[in-house]
């Protein structure tokens, strides 16, 4: 990866919040929160892998979670 690409300010992505057992109705929505909550949870896994690879590549090292 060409580092002049990355920028200096890149946190790392933050985790998606669970909705609370409240938030879904119950009635079968398509999609549910929690339908919705997996699809964010795995783009996250995602962008922290993709974050770490960056960070990895800066510094030469993991990163720190």
């Amino acid at each position: 990866m060409d580092m002049a690409n990355v920028p200096a300010d890149d946190p790392r992505p933050e985790e998606p919040v669970e909705p609370d057992l409240n938030e879904c109705c119950g009635n079968g929505c398509e999609p549910c929160v929690f339908d919705t909550y997996a699809e964010e949870r795995r783009a996250w896994q995602q962008a922290v892998k993709d974050w770490e690879e960056r960070h990895r590549n800066r510094a030469g090292a993991t990163p720190p979670a």
